[in-house]
């Protein structure tokens, strides 16, 4: 009896001490085999009970912070140098009996790639899989893919791990993050962590803070588009419809999937980008649009990807060197073709913004597949951007051509070029893919030439032009290139209406 109520004391004077040793936690991002980012201060944070003082040891240095009210605690570690020696993180906390320790961890560069099934698709997908598997031995380049679903409210903590790359896990790495980083991690020599945080199918609205959206006027008819749309896929009529469809049906494209892969608006910031937030980073990569090329969606997203960019680094306290993909070449059609102009051509307008990049994939993609898998050329272009004018790399260009200015002389339109280095040239044949109008808005075909940095653009039916498009369609036939092999932006001189109908559902004419 006399040691049962020893046994019961002690249980209950060690009660507290054990409550207070189970809550000490480190974020999941924050787990073995990670990479932290040189050069720059290292936030690290988890939990704690309240009030407790929490240590960070690593790399020679030991920094503490209190955890607040609710248990939260940070702490920041100074600027660390790129490292491939596998060290130890140790978290250790004032009443708690043991540290927290997390194994493999290296400093390199870290970079974050979001957006839909394009970066998302995975490297098992992609072109010549079991080339690039046996060759992916790569120890010092690791992924951290963050798997969880939108939500309401902003989250605190993510879900996944982080891998080392291997032939054993990279063909689920997302490929066209894998190749971007494969790149720097070549040139640079220095360890990279890539965090892939994206779900296919899904607009830019989900991955937008909604108080964000809010605050523009611009975008007050998107987000009612985007409700409308939510209550139609939630709806026995969507579903009835879907059942309806002809041929084999993709379960995947079903209304209820695609409600729960996209939520309601900024459900996907909330669930799998908030989490990540204030991971030290270099920079962010993006590959989304398709989904916003929807009828009467395109026209919006001139002022979501701007608005995308500047939220993220307002919510990161930095402006992060941020680059995305251009759309490929697609052979979609009628309204989705318009869709699709007008978002490649807000990726351009996009690039105003300082420190941005845009990978130019208009002849690498595939006409009658929205996935191409020659992701391999995808990640080099990001890459050559992040090389060339974030890491101050000599590369051949960061970019393919981009319109500068135009001008009429004549009968001729004289359009000049930004990122021309080695010259402009074609590829296969004679300059193509130029249209060229009067004042009437008659397009018509155009002769094009090359004259040093610019093309002189003209057709003998159009006396006195007014304005010039190259590639003005979703699927073109272009070839203009710079020296470095990349290609030109689509692009139009002019900015007369398009017309854009509107729609019911989100869903892509293929997926």
């Amino acid at each position: 009896m006399r040691n049962a109520i020893i046994l019961s004391a002690a249980v209950l004077i060690a009660s507290p001490i054990a409550l207070r040793a189970a809550e000490l936690k480190l974020a999941t991002v924050f787990s073995d085999h990670m990479v932290l980012q040189r050069d720059k201060p290292v936030p690290i944070w988890g939990v704690a009970d309240a009030g407790e003082t929490v240590t960070v040891a690593f790399a020679g240095q030991k920094n503490s912070a209190q955890a607040d009210a609710t248990g939260k605690w940070t702490v920041k570690l100074a600027p660390l140098t790129a490292s491939a020696e596998p060290r130890e993180l140790r978290i250790l906390a004032d009443h708690h009996p043991t540290s927290v320790v997390v194994h493999d961890v290296l400093v390199g560069e870290v970079w974050l790639g979001s957006g839909q099934s394009n970066m998302a698709r995975s490297v098992s997908d992609a072109r010549d899989f079991s080339m690039e598997k046996s060759l992916a031995n790569w120890p010092l380049l690791r992924m951290f893919k963050e798997n969880s679903k939108p939500a309401k409210a902003p989250q605190a903590d993510a879900h996944g791990q982080w891998t080392v790359c291997s032939s054993n896990t990279v063909g689920g790495y997302s490929a066209t993050l894998y190749f971007f980083g494969r790149d720097l991690h070549r040139e640079l020599q220095v360890p990279v962590g890539l965090i892939n945080s994206s779900v296919g199918g899904t607009p830019i609205e989900s991955w937008l803070a909604e108080e964000s959206q809010s605050r523009m006027p611009e975008l007050k008819p998107a987000m009612e588009k985007y409700r409308k749309e939510n209550e139609w896929l939630g709806s026995p009529a969507a579903a009835a419809e879907f059942e309806r469809q002809p041929g084999p049906q993709n379960p995947w494209w079903s209304p209820p999937k695609q409600l729960e892969a996209r939520g309601d608006l900024g459900n996907l910031f909330n669930g799998k980008i908030a989490p990540l937030i204030p991971y030290a980073l270099r920079g962010v990569v993006w590959y989304q649009g398709e989904q916003n090329a929807a009828p009467g969606m395109g026209q919006y997203y001139q002022y979501e990807l701007p608005l995308l960019v500047n939220d993220w680094r307002a919510h990161w306290h930095e402006e992060l060197p941020f680059a995305w993909v251009q759309l490929p070449n697609y052979a979609t059609s009628g309204e989705w073709e318009t869709g699709w102009m007008l978002v490649r051509e807000a990726m351009l307008k996009t690039l105003h913004l300082p420190h941005t990049g845009m990978a130019i994939t208009v002849d690498i993609g595939e006409p009658k597949d929205i996935h191409p898998k020659n992701k391999q050329d995808v990640g080099h272009r990001l890459a050559l951007w992040a090389l060339g004018d974030v890491y101050g790399v000599k590369v051949p260009a960061t970019s393919g051509p981009l319109p500068a200015h135009h001008e009429v002389r004549g009968a001729e339109m004289v359009l000049s070029f930004t990122h021309a280095e080695g010259g402009l040239l074609t590829k296969a044949g004679n300059l193509k893919g130029f249209l060229i109008a009067a004042d009437d808005r008659q397009w018509k075909p155009a002769q094009a030439r090359i004259q040093n940095e610019q093309v002189l653009v003209s057709s003998p039916e159009v006396a006195n032009p007014v304005a010039a498009r190259y590639d003005w369609a979703a699927n073109p036939d272009g070839n203009l290139y710079n020296g470095a092999g990349l290609p030109a932006s689509p692009f139009r001189t002019d900015d007369w209406p398009l017309s854009e109908a509107a729609h019911t559902t989100p869903t892509p004419p293929t997926k």
